[in-house]
């Protein structure tokens, strides 16, 4: 046994370790939450990292899942193992050529984080799912309960593969083992070395596809011999079961810890018995442990190798004592008797006498919490009689009445500290505490585990860090419900959420604030004052933002809190805490430069020594809030949004959703959730206001507006609320005001930034609360867009915004185009949206920006899948097609036997406009208003039904393709290209941030020449993709490139052009993302496209079929000559500033070949616009 080394790390880190000693060739595609290992293996690879047959890991990443199966297959046909990550969507797309790969006995193995399904809505968490749609394809099934087993396992599914010539799916759960940070012992890879069969390496090389020796290989085989040839793959199924029981025994004998095919826990004599798969059996375990202590008797298998199915192991491992058995799923069949784990359980004992009761259940679906309480209700349901089947845990399901009730209980071992922390997405809270969790835990003999819960916002949501500490393993796979320790890093917070239940007595908090111990009494909450005098908590305040401003960090207030962190949990010595931490800066941030080093380190002395003892008042134990005027509700946002942004869904029953069975959600709930999370928005200063509206234009989040008043409403308006003379023609009698939502902003500041007259100030938002006021006056207004043309920039803003308050990062690059798009023709607009960031800022539950106008108009908008959206906008717009035809001949054959003029004219100018955009609008008002006088009988009364039938279609629908770059270059591009081949009516807006922007910043076609992302370590070596120059070949498609922080009036024009277009158009954003990593701030990105286009980085143009027919050049170049330093632009971003740091020896030639390209591109759109 080799010299024992314990590290701390997640699943992911894990198995990517394990995999790449026993990986020629890893054959990727990014995937949350599975996306981390392929990272973790090109990076090792990028830094020479050697497998144990002495070689770098070749890394290939492709366009989509289904392209990396087909790598992989392809990779190991050539006789290189290989290996590929991925989890639920993306391993359907791999199901195809798994039954080949197993179909062929071939060694590959796919490390799976499982994951939910997309059916009635997208969930990115964790269940089972995805690895039961897999377990016909002939790959075996070999499962991880923990990160250890990560480690462990993920050994023995590689061995096994290559012994056994069967492919291995190794999977554990997604998020709650992929990304649960634990301590574990690190498998040496010369001991895995030591124990792979080597003859069984050679023996797959040699049969591999080899013009030196060639075969044949993938047949087409008729009915003679199909199935007789199938069933000769048998003995290798039957074989596989001991040889993964004996690689069992070999990592064993070098760890010391054995594994079964099934593992049992638990009393010897056993009445009542669960079996289970993943992460539950360490919350099952530690559940047992405390109630054997009661002298119940009871026990849990661990299904490790779920397929081959080997009945005779479990039964094996089954206590002879056994009565009742309940098997738990982590997926679900609908429709079927069960599910699939519990149907192979019944099936094994169906022709034994004397068999055990045997009923199943469902938990943990979409990574729903599964916790000791909900263990307990499984053994109590296996008391009674007749236990309930198919039941449920962890929800209330009072729909279908499956649900057991869970019990109160606590398991977590005596001594485990457990602390939260509240943080705001991109605030650091999270990798603050994940390095505290490995500095611990790689530092002491302690064991530490953390694990982070999200909403679906992007940077700005809310994070909720878990983080438990002790001198005994740690098996809870759990969420914290009874914490040492809180600390809330947002005082926003304060009024959104229960940020004390669970804190014990005598416990610690501490609060993020700007406040003084005066305003704490103003400001907090009567219910958190009262818990915090009854339940004695030791309270401290901090004023880190101001901390992190002051020393040059921005809202980075990781390290002060983390040093804040470890003064006052005292889990380690501070000093020796702020030692570690101070080691770990250097190693973390050393490539960013000193200065980025000292700040972070002067961040770790502040920390402790700007820590605040409240001294709690005595009178707040009897505190009452001020009584507020209650608002009438929506019955949605008082019974879903509210309870969800409290942190309460789990408390939410099925019944809720009863009638939104099939994932709709209303439009608009997005504005009711005023987080006010931002740190500083803007105050608008009327006497330097030029009413330019840019400020609106550009806003990610439509948080800041104009409003026009006549005079009542000024009068009537709120004393604070100053307007100015509206300038311009037409706007005499109105007066005009800047109003910004401060509930709403999230302080990019973006707005100050571009105001050509500096009209906007940053401010802290406590000053600026009186403001939430005026917005709520100010949105009662009526829209006023029709005194200037909607067409141009400052008319555009006086339209109502069709989509707001999006969950999108501040500053986001993407969401100011479809917001200023939805002004223009968002009442008429159908969105197909591809998965990815503009799909989750876009409506992730229970916020949808989305919303609709006074006559309940709006935006319509789905999300199919990641793959599919061009073709899933091509269905729609066919769809309305094909409605607007039957609409059509009805018309026409009210105009061949109509005798009402009326209705005749109506008809007729609805036929010659209809596909004439808001022109239609009127038209189809004129034709209903027409149809309601009209006394028609007979064959005209039912042409007339017709109409009315189909009068959601009258008007021209504006049909958009929506998504990002790795949609639109990558996954999505072959159904792109035959939506724009098609001819069809149809736009497509694509979000080029140059990565794949949802899952992490991974490198996509359209990432340039030397960028650092994931899976492009070293910086990519190849040139961005010329999307519209592809598109512009077939010679009927509307291009824009664009770029609105550069040239708004370019983007007004290539918006306007492309939707009235009357075939195929594709529209390119250039979307500044903090995945750059923009130096000057993500409050700078309308700045950073300027000076993108400046530098000659991105150009701008629109290609018109329209205006060859003119006998015009088609194509015309909107960017000037560039003016600025190019390279100057490049090192402004950390992407591309990073390589000269990690890779200097390569930078300099890959940054020529950037600024070459770059040069090359221009010349190329020169020379068409010269043409």
């Amino acid at each position: 046994m080799s010299q024992r080394k314990m590290k701390t790390m997640d699943g992911n880190s894990a198995a990517a370790y394990v995999s790449y000693a026993f990986t020629d060739v890893a054959a990727i595609y990014p995937i949350t939450p599975s996306s981390p290992m392929a990272e973790i293996v090109d990076d090792m690879a990028a830094h020479g990292v050697k497998n144990i047959f002495g070689q770098e890991v070749k890394v290939v990443e492709m366009q989509s899942e289904a392209g990396a199966a087909g790598a992989v297959h392809g990779s190991l046909a050539s006789g290189a193992l290989t290996t590929t990550y991925t989890a639920s969507q993306g391993l359907l797309l791999m199901i195809p050529n798994m039954y080949k790969i197993a179909g062929e006995l071939l060694p590959g193995v796919f490390h799976v984080t499982a994951r939910t399904l997309a059916t009635h809505a997208l969930c990115i968490f964790g269940d089972h799912g995805d690895v039961m749609a897999t377990r016909h394809t002939g790959f075996a099934l070999l499962c991880s309960s923990s990160v250890q087993e990560c480690m462990d396992l993920g050994g023995v599914a590689h061995l096994a593969a290559i012994k056994g010539r069967v492919p291995f799916v190794h999977f554990f759960d997604g998020f709650r083992t992929s990304h649960e940070i634990q301590k574990i012992e690190v498998i040496d890879h010369g001991d895995f070395a030591k124990m792979v069969d080597m003859d069984a390496v050679q023996a797959f090389r040699d049969k591999a596809l080899n013009p030196e020796h060639p075969v044949t290989r993938g047949t087409a085989q008729n009915p003679d011999i199909f199935f007789q040839a199938k069933e000769a793959c048998k003995p290798y199924y039957e074989a596989l079961p001991k040889v993964v029981e004996e690689y069992m025994k070999e990592i064993a004998k070098v760890t010391g810890r054995e594994y079964k095919l099934f593992d049992y826990v638990g009393a010897p004599d056993a009445k009542n018995v669960i079996i289970a798969m993943g992460s539950v059996c360490e919350t099952i375990e530690e559940t047992i442990e405390v109630l054997i202590e009661k002298g119940e008797k009871i026990g849990l298998i661990k299904v490790r190798l779920y397929r081959p199915w080997a009945p005779e192991y479990l039964k094996a491992v089954m206590p002879k004592t056994v009565e009742k058995i309940a098997v738990l799923d982590r997926s679900e069949e609908p429709g079927a008797l069960g599910s699939p784990l519990y149907m192979d359980v019944k099936t094994m004992y169906f022709d034994e006498e004397a068999a055990p009761y045997i009923v199943g259940g469902v938990y943990g679906l979409g990574s729903k919490d599964t916790t000791p309480g909900q263990i307990v209700a499984v053994y109590e349901n296996l008391k009674e009689d007749k236990p309930k089947n198919n039941f449920t845990i962890g929800i209330i399901d009072d729909l279908n009445n499956s649900s057991l009730e869970t019990v109160k209980i606590a398991t977590e071992p005596k001594g485990t500290v457990r602390c939260k922390f509240w943080g705001l997405g991109s605030d650091g809270t999270v990798g603050a505490n994940k390095q505290a969790i490995k500095i611990i835990g790689d530092n002491t003999d302690m064991y530490a585990q953390g694990y982070f819960s999200y909403d679906s916002k992007k940077s700005g949501g809310i994070t909720v860090s878990h983080l438990r500490f002790g001198k005994n393993r740690i098996q809870s796979t759990y969420l914290i419900t009874e914490a040492d320790f809180v600390a809330c890093h947002n005082q926003a917070y304060v009024h959104q959420y229960d940020l004390l239940k669970g804190l014990k007595k005598g416990g610690t908090f501490v609060l993020n604030c700007v406040w003084s111990d005066e305003e704490l009494n103003e400001q907090l909450p009567a219910a958190m004052k009262r818990y915090l005098v009854e339940n004695d908590i030791n309270f401290f305040t901090i004023n880190g933002t101001k901390i992190a401003e002051e020393i040059g960090l921005g809202n980075r207030i990781n390290m002060i809190m983390q040093s804040a962190f470890f003064k006052l949990a005292d889990v380690i010595p501070v000093e020796e805490a702020t030692n570690y931490l101070k080691e770990s800066i250097v190693k973390s941030y050393g490539r960013k430069g000193e200065a980025i080093v000292n700040m972070n380190k002067e961040a770790v002395d502040r920390g402790i020594t700007s820590l605040h003892k409240v001294q709690i008042s005595a009178e707040w134990a009897s505190a009452v809030d001020a009584k507020q005027e209650r608002k009438e509700l929506p019955e949605f946002i008082e019974k879903v949004l509210i309870p969800m942004n409290r942190q309460e869904g789990d408390d939410l029953p099925v019944s809720i959703f009863k009638d939104a069975a099939d994932g709709t959600f209303p439009s608009g709930t997005a504005a009711y959730e005023k987080r006010g999370v931002a740190v500083h928005v803007p105050e608008w200063l009327s006497d330097k206001c030029i009413q330019c509206n840019q400020c609106s234009f550009i806003c990610p989040h439509a948080s800041i507006r104009p409003v026009l008043l006549n005079g009542e409403e000024d009068a009537n308006s709120p004393a604070d609320f100053k307007t100015l003379q509206a300038k311009g023609k037409g706007f005499e009698e109105y007066k005009y005001r800047i109003q910004v939502s401060p509930l709403d902003c999230l302080g990019c500041g973006n707005c100050a930034d571009i105001c050509p007259a500096k009209a906007l100030e940053m401010k802290p938002i406590g000053t600026q609360m009186e403001e939430a006021v005026n917005w709520e006056y100010a949105m009662e207004l009526p829209i006023r867009d029709d005194i200037t043309p909607k067409t141009s920039v400052k008319g555009s803003q006086f339209a109502k915004p069709y989509m707001e308050f999006s969950g999108a990062c501040a500053g986001c690059g993407e969401t100011p185009y479809i917001k200023v798009i939805t002004q223009l023709f968002g009442d008429r607009m159908m969105i197909a949206n591809a998965t990815g960031c503009s799909s989750i800022w876009g409506a992730s539950a229970p916020a949808t920006p989305y919303t609709k106008d006074a006559n309940g108009r709006g935006p319509s908008w789905a999300n199919s899948l990641f793959e599919d959206n061009a073709e899933y906008g091509l269905g729609m717009a066919t769809g309305v097609v094909q409605m607007r035809n039957k609409l059509s001949d009805a018309m026409k054959e009210i105009l061949e036997i109509s005798a009402d003029e009326q209705l005749k004219t109506a008809c007729s100018q609805w036929l010659d406009n209809k596909e004439e955009g808001s022109k239609s609008r009127e038209c189809s008002d004129n034709v209903m208003a027409a149809i309601k006088k009209s006394k028609a009988t007979g064959r005209e009364a039912a042409a007339i039904a017709e109409i009315v039938k189909r009068k959601d279609f009258l008007v021209k629908k504006s049909v958009w393709c929506v998504g990002g770059d790795g949609w639109a270059y990558d996954i999505g591009y072959g159904g792109l290209d035959h939506v724009l081949a098609s001819g069809e009516d149809i736009n497509i807006l694509v979000f080029d941030t140059e990565v794949y922007s949802n899952t992490g910043g991974q490198a996509s076609k359209a990432t340039p020449t030397s960028a650092i992302a994931k899976f492009a370590a070293s910086g990519k070596k190849t040139k961005k993709k010329d999307l519209g120059m592809m598109a512009m070949s077939y010679g009927y498609v509307y291009v824009a490139q664009v770029g609105m922080g550069a040239d708004k009036n370019q983007f007004m024009k290539a918006i306007q052009e492309a939707e009235s277009y009357k075939g195929p158009s594709i529209v390119i954003c250039y979307a500044p993302c903090i995945n750059h990593g923009i130096k000057k701030g993500m409050g700078k990105t309308q700045e950073n496209t300027a000076d993108a286009v400046k530098a000659g980085y991105w150009h701008l143009y629109r290609y018109n079929p329209l205006l060859e027919k003119e006998g015009k050049n088609p194509f015309v170049l909107d960017s000037k000559e560039p003016t600025a330093d190019f390279r100057e632009f490049i090192l402004g971003q950390v992407r591309f500033s990073s390589l000269l740091k990690e890779f200097p020896n390569t930078a300099e030639g890959l940054f020529s070949k950037l600024e070459e390209e770059a040069r090359e591109r221009y010349n190329k759109y020169k020379r068409l616009a010269n043409m």
